[in-house]
């Protein structure tokens, strides 16, 4: 489990059943996320799996991820196992996976899922561009969940990312999740103030032209701002 369906599900059923919920969305039309928090055995993962349904109160959990490749070899195979078994059964909608390298993609491959992961979401911004993990995940239709997409707040001052800023007429965190965008990648901004939570999703009134694309790519310097699973053996 990851701890905090209960409140998540809770969450979205009040709203859905408020008057805030204005265009009568239903549970369909939310998309709720939840993780393994650590890989394990086959049958501890799938009876968390369920546990996190039962306890979100959401009748089925539309994207469920591995959170992370620890454990070895073994657990990151049964744990997914039961990520299929909770897809077949109904109460996962689409499987995926978190901070999952290139070797750890691979390694999975070659076991012959039944079920490839739909989503690899990693640490991805322009100061952590992780180009490998990213084309690797693409070229094989898995799609990419970035995030941290605004680097923590860390590099908002970059006179880079300043400059673009002015250019395009934006704030720093809608030229970064700009960026993300015209890569490919689903960003994934966090934001405890209105203002901000509106203003990052307003970014569809401009383009980053190609060479401020690539010189926003050569800002990668590995930067990696919470943890970094992803050459984890």
């Amino acid at each position: 489990m990851y701890r905090n369906e209960c409140e998540v599900g809770n969450s979205i059923k009040a709203f859905l059943a408020s008057a805030a919920n204005s265009s009568k969305l239903k549970r369909e039309d939310i998309h709720f996320t939840s993780k393994l928090a650590s890989n394990t055995n086959y049958k501890s993962a799938r009876r968390s799996i369920s546990q996190s349904v039962k306890e979100s109160g959401l009748g089925f959990i539309d994207l469920f991820l591995l959170h992370s490749p620890y454990g070895g070899k073994q657990m990151r195979l049964e744990s997914w196992k039961a990520v299929e078994d909770a897809i077949e059964a109904g109460e996962v909608k689409t499987g995926g996976v978190s901070n999952f390298g290139v070797k750890h993609l691979e390694e999975l491959f070659a076991s012959k899922p039944r079920i490839r992961p739909a989503v690899n979401q990693v640490e991805v911004h322009p100061f952590n561009t992780r180009a490998e993990i990213t084309s690797f995940s693409q070229e094989h239709d898995i799609v990419v969940e970035a995030y941290a997409p605004l680097a923590r707040a860390l590099r908002m001052k970059h006179p880079k990312i300043t400059s673009l800023s002015q250019k395009y007429s934006c704030t720093p965190a809608q030229l970064m999740i700009r960026w993300s965008l015209q890569h490919g990648f689903v960003p994934l901004p966090k934001s405890v103030t209105k203002s901000r939570i509106i203003a990052n999703g307003e970014v569809e009134a401009f383009e980053i032209g190609d060479q401020d694309m690539k010189e926003m790519d050569g800002l990668d310097e590995y930067l990696v701002t919470d943890w970094d699973p992803v050459n984890t053996d």
